[in-house]
């Protein structure tokens, strides 16, 4: 896999148009959260052209919520049930592809625990001729603004928890990351750096995938509230930013998803053993804080140890490679 290290200026002769663009969903038997996020949609103005549902083979009536909401959302519905569940990964690998296939201009991904503001694609919009990888704020379960972690230091592979969250007069910031709750992207970026790896199933994927579109284009994260969260999640309040709590399976992803961090990096040629090391100790360091301090347990490292385990396969395996790109040229 080989992309170009230099980006280009941020600007582009393309006009947006609403009807070119793609929301795409990945549900997982959560229908009451999707039914919140679908009678969003509805109230949009504008709405986009289509709207992709990857349904991760719910086992609730997320099929009959879809069907509910045909002739009511004002836009068209695609609606696609895997066979196994595939993870968050998967499915918005899925859903990206089928968006890209619909020939959508613009794909605005999202989770299922979300809904979006009324006036959230003309705020994406409005910044669509300038950049081709961007990132909208949202609010929180609580109204409050929600602050993401949009830059990483590369060779650690790890967000960057204290980059500040302030704008300028410019209202966008520089981004070398990406958050699959809310990611817009254009077209060229995907058809550059491929679909999403579904090898991640959850955890890191989006992380690396902004991380690959940083490095064709100049992505930002702008001052624009376009969606808010409709889930509230357990934190630990640390004054200027929180600590979600997580889950057994969200440790051992996060530790075996690592390995493929590791086999980009190195795909790209910018992997260094220790710095990236050092990332993955403070990783491991950062879920044990999680476990005591926001799920007050000491249970669960076994699976932190699991996926550091599972992760050496990976590292060692000859048949390994990146996400193809979808052109060629």
């Amino acid at each position: 896999m080989t992309l170009p290290a230099s980006r280009p200026a941020a600007a582009h002769d393309e006009q947006f148009a609403p009807a070119d663009a793609t929301i795409a969903i990945v549900t997982f038997n959560r229908s009451a959260l999707l039914t919140r996020l679908l009678t969003s949609i509805t109230a949009m103005d504008p709405k986009p052209g289509h709207v992709v549902i990857v349904d991760n083979a719910s086992t609730d009536d997320t099929t009959d919520v879809v069907e509910s909401f045909r002739d009511g959302i004002g836009t068209e519905i695609v609606y696609r049930r895997l066979d196994t569940n595939t993870g968050g990964s998967g499915g918005f690998s899925e859903g990206m592809r089928i968006a890209y296939e619909l020939g959508s201009t613009w794909i605005w991904v999202m989770d299922d625990d979300v809904e979006v503001l009324p006036d959230g694609l003309a705020k994406m919009g409005k910044w669509a001729p300038r950049f081709r990888s961007i990132q909208g704020r949202r609010y929180d379960f609580d109204g409050s603004e929600f602050y993401w972690q949009y830059r990483i230091a590369e060779r650690l592979g790890i967000p960057i928890p204290f980059a500040p969250s302030g704008f300028d007069a410019s209202g966008y910031k520089e981004m070398n990351s990406g958050c699959f709750e809310g990611m817009f992207i254009h077209r060229d970026i995907v058809a550059q750096i491929g679909l999403p790896d579904p090898r991640f199933f959850i955890y890191w994927d989006d992380q690396t995938y902004g991380w690959l579109a940083s490095r064709v284009t100049t992505s930002v994260i702008v001052n624009e509230f376009v969606l808010r969260r409709t889930r509230e999640i357990k934190q630990w309040d640390m004054g200027i930013r929180h600590m979600n709590a997580s889950s057994n399976a969200y440790r051992y992803y996060i530790m075996r998803n690592r390995a493929l961090i590791k086999r980009y990096y190195r795909s790209l040629g910018v992997y260094q053993p220790v710095l990236f090391g050092l990332g993955t100790a403070l990783t491991f360091t950062k879920e044990l804080i999680r476990l005591l301090f926001v799920e007050r347990t000491v249970r669960g490292t076994s699976n932190l140890f699991r996926g550091l385990r599972d992760g050496r396969a990976i590292a060692r395996d000859p048949q390994w490679q990146p996400m193809p790109p979808l052109a060629v040229g």
